[in-house]
């Protein structure tokens, strides 16, 4: 036989109060939860008398038993034993805001009741989905409480409370704060008396496109929404407004007391998303100050990293990407590198305008540095004895370096020398042509790699060209070798003297070829 489908209203206006009831009765008459079908009808608020329980009991026991002696009572639903935790959680998943919460409720009813305990679990399909419905009631009560902003009552609210206080039929008189929030869920009635414990005898009315509620310091008073609900709470918030004398003080607190520099946007839309917004005073202020807080943390940033960015590397020639800068009028005034910003001075080229010999080293070194000569510390002194034993006079050979400026780091209360950047001494490329088109030498000698590739103006190892002389595009003569630093840092036993007498050679060659 067929299972017979029975068709059950249940008053939303009555809400969990009435659900019970008739869910109770659907229990008494044993109907499956298969064969109901749960309707909402027009809101109506349940009395007191349809005020049913659900007992909760410690120990959830089977329908009990009347007693013998009890009194005869006038047919009425029979009651369910539950535990006091499911009684909570159907109260909260009541106010869940979906069209199937009331079969979805009789249904965990109905299997408690058939001594399924494993329904209030949170471990069970259908009680973890009660849980959910409770949290989210719960999280929208929280979210009410703490979103809704009560304005000064500049007018009388929307709806039947002003008629019904004007007409006499609630005492009191027009309530002195009004309020429009939206909730998620069906939590207005519980706000309400919170907020009524909370403001003590002061009046106000709190409106929501579901209903509103109504305090006059003394009663509460629950009425539907009007077919206008959202009209109304845009009209109560505008007469609010413009009575609430404290709401421009509170704005421009709530604008003054803004940090830009401590903005968190992520953290600001997880505490107060944006659906709330349009309810506070100070929401239509939020966008803008994030705007600007946003737009003054770019440019701040910017300000400080954008000129020390490494940036996307480019494959250009070197002399592109140099800043286009007016020639400076004398080697002090360079400011082709940062280089100078360290330095004591730039130390030019010595030596007669006229000399054969040109020697090119890397850079100056620290007595360099403060003398403003080059070549007069310790490898000036290596330098010039292997002139001396190679026949050549240090005071006929014009001495210059590639770089013009020291480039240090600080160890302790020393500077060591450090190997200038390609980029650095391509920028010092200047200061070098214009010295050797004045001195025009027949031979120049390069000390080290650097001084190589700064006269030949690409990358060279300096291994090939050691005692090798060969002739540059201009036909200048060029001998490499080491410079004579070098043999102050070599550690290897016999090394120093090496590169000593390698230097004395090259020296001798850059004489005979100077005399020819």
């Amino acid at each position: 036989m067929a299972a017979r489908t029975l068709t059950v209203e249940c008053a939303v206006g009555g809400g969990y109060a009435a659900w019970r009831e008739q869910a109770l009765r659907a229990l008494a008459a044993q109907w499956a939860p298969e064969t109901v079908t749960w309707l909402e009808r027009g809101p109506g608020r349940a009395t007191a008398m349809e005020q049913l329980a659900l007992d909760a009991a410690p120990v959830p026991d089977a329908f009990p038993e009347a007693a013998a002696s009890a009194s005869p009572a006038p047919p009425s639903p029979p009651q369910v034993r539950i535990s006091k935790a499911l009684s909570q959680l159907l109260r909260d998943a009541a106010r869940f805001r979906s069209p199937e919460r009331w079969a979805f409720l009789y249904r965990v009813l109905w299997r408690w009741q058939q001594g399924d305990r494993a329904v209030a679990s949170a471990a069970d399909e259908d009680g973890a989905r009660l849980h959910a419905m409770a949290k989210s009631v719960r999280r929208a009560m929280h979210d009410m409480i703490a979103y809704v902003r009560f304005r000064e009552c500049g007018g009388p609210p929307p709806g039947p409370e002003a008629d019904a206080i004007a007409a006499g039929e609630v005492a009191g008189d027009l309530p002195q704060f009004v309020a429009w929030y939206e909730p998620d869920h069906d939590v207005l009635e519980e706000a309400a008396e919170h907020f009524a414990k909370r403001m003590g005898t002061a009046s106000w009315w709190i409106g929501t496109p579901q209903g509103a509620a109504l305090w006059n310091g003394q009663t509460m008073q629950l009425s539907a929404a009007p077919d206008d609900a959202d009209a109304s709470g845009a009209a109560a918030l505008h007469n609010a407004a413009a009575g609430d004398r404290a709401e421009p003080l509170w704005l421009a607190y709530y604008r003054s007391t803004f940090n830009p520099a401590r903005i968190n946007e992520g953290a600001l839309h997880q505490h107060m998303p944006v659906r709330f917004w349009k309810g506070l005073p100070e929401g239509a202020l939020i966008p803008g100050m994030v705007a600007e807080a946003r737009n003054g943390a770019r440019r701040v940033a910017q300000a400080g990293t954008v000129g020390a960015m490494r940036g996307k590397q480019v494959a250009v020639e070197a002399e592109q990407a140099l800043p286009q800068r007016a020639a400076p009028t004398s080697l002090d005034q360079c400011r082709r590198c940062e280089l100078w910003q360290h330095a004591t001075q730039a130390v030019a080229g010595h030596g007669p305008d006229a000399a054969r010999i040109m020697l090119v080293g890397e850079q100056p070194g620290d007595q360099e540095d403060l003398a403003g000569r080059p070549f007069v510390g310790p490898a000036g002194k290596v330098l010039n004895d292997a002139m001396r034993r190679a026949g050549v006079a240090p005071d006929t050979v014009f001495m210059t370096n590639a770089v013009k400026h020291f480039k240090w780091i600080a160890s302790g209360k020393r500077r060591l020398h450090k190997t200038p950047a390609q980029r650095e001494v391509e920028a010092c490329a200047h200061w070098l042509e214009q010295e050797r088109a004045t001195v025009r030498p027949m031979v120049i000698v390069t000390l080290g790699a650097t001084a190589l590739r700064a006269i030949l103006g690409h990358k060279a190892e300096l291994r090939d060209y050691l005692d090798t002389p060969v002739r540059t595009d201009d036909g200048t003569w060029l001998v490499a070798t080491w410079h004579p630093s070098y043999a102050l840092r070599a550690r290897e036993p016999g090394a120093p003297q090496k590169i000593a007498a390698a230097i004395e050679a090259a020296m001798a060659c850059a004489r005979r070829l100077a005399e020819r």
